[in-house]
């Protein structure tokens, strides 16, 4: 991401990628103060993006926020920092400010080839909140340009590097050797840390697949994982877009379940209207509000 972008460019640019991130408001200044209400900034885990004054204001909330981001806590949180006492700023006012985290996207893959399939699923995922690592050690098979949440790892090793990549995440092998998705298979097997096996073939590939890791050692239930053919049933065609349209089917239903309609999102009023009361009537720890956590849908 450019470091030029304002914060509501760098908000776009984070949830086009599915990049966590921690958006930070000016809600309220008494006395000398450097920026006014309203102002914003982002901050992710690496990178800030605009301002609300700099100086050590802004250090400290800034580590505050990756913190945040480094724990995957995704709550929002009021904070109130007197600029002289606290944190020796020559301004000597006084700045309350809301933090909120935002997740980006939960939902990862990895694709294996780079192929028909997976150029035309990949153009589909642009649109979806995924984020995705594309892998393949042909670098003139990947497009010119891709989506905002695809990140290109090129490799003449997919298979060593798969346990790493993969780890909690679900993975697609489309790739064009049968042998090196055999391989894929039995590493990401053998390694049992993602969270789901998709593989492009027909039944008979299968069968052939299945046999030959039973003959390696695993188990029905570990050779059960793996979904093969991947993809719907019930959304035929074999042109590569629709064998993409049969995918992403499939991923949206395992997916299932996550930002359902009608969940509570954001900061519930009578929280915020308490937290509001209880900072007007009553001293509160410097620089720190009482969190107010957002509920996860049920």
């Amino acid at each position: 991401m450019d470091r030029r972008l304002n914060w509501y460019q760098a908000v776009a640019e984070c949830e086009s990628r599915g990049e966590p991130y921690v958006l930070v408001t000016v809600l309220g200044v008494t006395g000398s103060v450097p920026r006014e209400p309203a102002s914003k900034m982002v901050v992710t885990g690496e990178h800030s993006y605009d301002t609300i004054g700099g100086g050590h204001l802004e250090y400290r909330i800034c580590q505050q926020a990756r913190e945040r981001l480094a724990k995957q806590d995704y709550s929002s949180e009021l904070g109130h920092f007197p600029l002289g006492a606290s944190l020796g700023q020559c301004c000597g006012g006084s700045v309350s400010v809301l933090i909120e985290a935002h997740p980006g996207c939960e939902q990862e893959l990895v694709i294996f080839g780079a192929g028909h399939v997976a150029r035309a699923l990949v153009t589909i995922l642009g649109d979806l909140p995924w984020r995705v690592t594309w892998v393949d050690e042909r670098a003139d098979q990947f497009p010119a340009e891709i989506p905002a949440n695809i990140r290109i790892h090129h490799t003449d090793d997919p298979a060593g590097d798969a346990p790493a990549l993969c780890a909690g995440k679900q993975v697609l092998i489309l790739t064009h050797n049968h042998q090196l998705d055999f391989e894929l298979c039995r590493i990401l097997l053998t390694a049992g840390n993602c969270a789901g096996i998709g593989l492009i073939g027909s039944d008979t590939k299968a069968e052939r697949f299945r046999q030959r890791l039973i003959h390696r050692g695993f188990s029905p239930d570990q050779i059960n994982t793996i979904r093969c053919p991947v993809g719907r049933s019930d959304v035929p065609g074999k042109r590569p877009m629709e064998v993409a349209v049969s995918i992403c089917a499939e991923l949206l239903s395992l997916g299932a379940g996550a930002g359902q309609p009608g969940a509570r999102r954001g900061l519930p009023w009578k929280e915020l209207k308490g937290l509001i009361q209880n900072n007007e009537t009553g001293p509160q720890p410097e620089g720190r509000l009482p969190a107010i956590r957002q509920e996860k849908p049920e």
